[in-house]
């Protein structure tokens, strides 16, 4: 029973995650010149919390899962400087909860 009840929560994750496609920044630096922002200062800042720009230039903020999930894809990846990633998740108000971050 528990195991058809974890795999029913994964499936309805999954049905209604959405992606998001932008640059990873922390909340201090969401209106700085993104493109030259750097991981260093990415991971320095990270307690402010973590979220993604979109093109539009929106800023979307990611839950705690998300900003853990967010640092390790960072310290990851060999980019220094512009932080694209493809986020996926669920928006829930201003907060979106993240399931997943991967660096472009």
């Amino acid at each position: 029973m528990k195991k058809m009840f974890a795999i029913a929560t994964l499936m309805s994750t999954a049905i209604f995650a959405e992606s998001w496609t932008g640059t990873i920044v922390d909340t201090n630096c969401k209106t700085k010149d993104l493109a030259g922002h750097t991981k260093q200062c990415v991971m320095g800042c990270a307690k402010s919390g973590l979220g993604i720009v979109l093109s539009d230039g929106k800023f979307v903020k990611f839950d705690e899962e998300g900003n853990t999930k967010a640092l390790a894809a960072l310290k990851a990846s060999t980019k220094d400087k512009d932080l694209k990633a493809k986020v996926t998740g669920k928006l829930d108000g201003e907060v979106l909860k993240v399931a997943s971050v991967e660096m472009m």
